[in-house]
């Protein structure tokens, strides 16, 4: 309620829960000692916290828009992969409003929002940490995965091209990519608009693998042309 609301009385945590004051000024002081409230006169305030992966992109923009489509594909009661990236992490704060998801996930980050703003089911991989974006890779990650299973896959990867087809910044996230797309699971692709068309260090699978590119309507006319000329839907938000 605070999280929600910046603020609240005692005597409205009262009325809420059917408690007493003092139960209330108890539960307050030990959220205080956590360092999640702040008590004032009469209740308790929100404490700022930084979110993981800095603050959510602002409605409207090519980011948000991304998120909010894939996150409509997306049904009650379903299990989904989420890859790290930003992109991702746009998505899982998309998914707030969702009340019974699965989600498992490689990327630190993405498990972090998803603990701290949800009750969704979270299921992290091991690994070893690597990159910007706390992304779990090697052989511990992989493992994970081959007993996973997952009803859709989000990656955002390095770049997608209609010839040189889906491609990685790193061998790791190429490698745990392509274990990915081994699951059966419907592949969504996010791409941002600067990386359509781009051609990225290592090769992960052909373009046909992804079930659905998810990327923004500024995308550039001739890429998305090429991309469709393959099959491949695109969804453009």
């Amino acid at each position: 309620m605070v999280t929600q609301n910046g603020a609240v009385r005692v005597a409205e945590l009262v009325a809420h829960f059917g408690v007493n004051a003092a139960t209330i000024r108890r539960d307050l002081k030990a959220l205080e000692d956590q360092g999640r409230v702040q008590r004032v006169h009469g209740g308790a305030v929100a404490v700022e916290q930084a979110a993981p992966g800095g603050a959510p992109a602002p409605l409207g923009t090519p980011e948000a828009r991304i998120a909010q489509a894939v996150a409509e594909m997306i049904a009650e009661g379903e299990t989904i992969f989420l890859g790290p990236g930003r992109l991702p992490l746009e998505v899982v704060r998309c998914l707030g409003g969702h009340s019974r998801l699965t989600i498992v996930t490689n990327g630190l980050e993405v498990a972090h929002w998803v603990a701290a703003n949800t009750s969704h089911t979270l299921i992290v991989t091991g690994g070893q940490v690597e990159g910007r974006d706390m992304e779990l890779v090697g052989q511990l990650t992989r493992a994970a995965l081959s007993s996973l299973r997952a009803d859709h896959v989000i990656l955002e990867l390095g770049g997608v091209s209609a010839v040189d087809g889906l491609t990685g910044d790193s061998l790791p996230q190429a490698e745990i990519a392509q274990k990915l797309l081994e699951i059966g699971a419907r592949v969504i692709v996010l791409v941002s608009v600067e990386r359509m068309g781009r051609v990225a260090a290592v090769y992960i699978a052909p373009v046909s693998e992804a079930d659905v590119i998810v990327t923004a309507r500024e995308a550039p006319s001739p890429i998305l042309w090429d991309l469709s000329e393959t099959g491949v839907r695109i969804v453009l938000a």
